[in-house]
């Protein structure tokens, strides 16, 4: 994504406010992410305090495909004159940089200055809020299968038959514990429990019911949606924020409902639910990255589940979104939309939130 001309066509980087050389209008468009290492130099000696940690550190000239010639940060794998894959990522303070990645072939995780931009999987422990949904089964699935070290899979009580022959408590590495948002005592019990070091916290806790606001809302029903989304949520930030900090690649991931961009008439408890937490996560987001811990959000349209059994598709397999949390992970890809429900969601709510939430309950 670069910024070209309307008038001359001319790419440039860094961005500015107008054409460099014929002083007209630019729009950003996507470019080919292709590139030349043109140059490299190896940082040895810095008075910023977060590089003093990180020396010694490799930044190159590039040559992009598009045109320009930008400074990048350059993977351990490259060397001058090789082709590169440019990304866009962003540093664990949420600051936006450019790398150059090998082309042809997957990133090394044992790169040091690539594991800074993103969240590892592999040989982590890692704590999924809600193992017993179809979303919490899938995630822990998907994670044992990603290499991950040791996986903390919360249950709700009490405890059910099918627990036993769901294919998650059986699996090597796997830590069943009993966990309830809604019970600040078994937050913190299960916070004891954890072996070590927790690297990551994966949010899969929810509740979905249907209702509106005048009429058909059990408030039963909508209290303990409200008591899992909102203050369920923040005993668990609260819970596991101090064991995420300092870790090298700490992080906190949510799923989001895109439900949360606009109010829903037929899920009114539901949608504000989704609402407050995504408030929270903003505000959860700039208090860790102040020491390091990514904070992500992955938001998707209706789950191919029980709780969506009376919404028609598209929907959403469980797999699928559990592969896509992963994917935000090892990317470093703060917000990410799952779906085709999610994606049209984000791109109305973008380009005009007042006339997506007014079409939204038409």
């Amino acid at each position: 994504m670069l910024q070209g001309c309307v008038d001359c066509g001319e790419v440039t980087y860094p961005p500015r406010d107008a054409c460099p050389r014929c002083w007209g209008e630019l729009q950003w468009t996507d470019r080919d992410r292709g590139a030349r290492v043109l140059s490299e130099t190896t940082i040895r000696i810095s008075t910023d305090l977060y590089f003093r940690g990180q020396l010694p550190w490799r930044m190159g000239k590039v040559e992009l495909d598009a045109g320009p010639v930008a400074l990048a940060h350059l993977h351990a794998g490259l060397k001058v004159g090789e082709r590169a894959e440019m990304r866009l990522m962003l540093d664990r303070g949420g600051n936006a940089a450019l790398f150059a990645l090998p082309v042809g072939r997957e990133p090394d995780m044992d790169d040091r200055q690539w594991r800074e931009f993103v969240v590892p999987v592999k040989d982590r422990t890692i704590l999924v809020s809600d193992a017993r949904s179809a979303i919490g089964r899938a995630v822990v699935h998907a994670l044992h299968a990603a290499g991950a070290g040791h996986i903390v899979a919360g249950l709700a009580p009490p405890a059910r038959v099918a627990d036993q022959s769901d294919g998650v408590s059986g699996l090597t590495r796997v830590q069943p514990v009993p966990l309830d948002l809604t019970d600040p005592v078994m937050v913190a019990e299960c916070m004891s429990k954890i072996a070590g070091p927790l690297d990551i916290v994966i949010n899969t806790a929810r509740l979905v019911r249907g209702g509106g606001v005048s009429a058909d809302g059990n408030l039963v029903e909508q209290r303990r949606m409200l008591d899992i989304a909102v203050l369920g949520f923040m005993r668990l930030a609260q819970a596991s924020a101090p064991l995420l900090q300092g870790r090298p690649s700490g992080a906190f991931v949510d799923v989001l409902s895109a439900q949360a961009l606009a109010g829903d008439s037929n899920f009114a408890g539901y949608a504000a639910g989704e609402a407050a937490r995504h408030s929270l996560l903003q505000s959860f987001r700039h208090e860790m990255r102040a020491v390091g811990v990514r904070v992500l959000s992955v938001f998707t349209g209706p789950s191919d589940d029980e709780d969506h059994q009376s919404v028609p598709p598209p929907k959403v397999a469980p797999l699928r979104l559990a592969r896509a949390i992963i994917e935000a992970l090892e990317a470093g890809r703060e917000v990410s939309c799952v779906g085709d429900v999610a994606v049209d969601a984000m791109d109305r709510w973008a380009a005009d939130p007042a006339l997506y939430m007014r079409e939204k309950n038409l």
